[in-house]
């Protein structure tokens, strides 16, 4: 077997933080309600700040998870160390 090497091609995204922030949450769920995004456990208990449906089934968006709005307008939780790691800011 020979492995190549890629590259990610640079793709513009959207995304939003989720915070320790009730009104903020509110506003992330208002934003992928807004764009075509499902929520499909608003506020979960205890153990997320909620949850999306995803290309892949639903998932768990934590406290201090990004919300990526990707390229073909779906959503999905991406953890702060990856995000951070793939992902930088476009100046406009």
């Amino acid at each position: 077997m020979n492995a190549k090497t890629y590259r990610k091609k640079p793709v513009e995204i959207q995304a939003v933080q989720v915070i320790d922030d009730l009104t903020q949450i509110y506003e992330v769920a208002e934003w992928i309600h807004a764009n075509g995004g499902k929520l499909t456990d608003p506020l979960c208990t205890f153990d997320c700040a909620f949850r999306i449906h995803t290309l892949e089934g639903d998932m768990a968006v934590n406290l201090g998870d990004y919300v990526i709005r990707g390229v073909k307008g779906e959503f999905y939780p991406c953890k702060p160390d990856i995000f951070e790691a793939t992902y930088e800011a476009v100046e406009s």
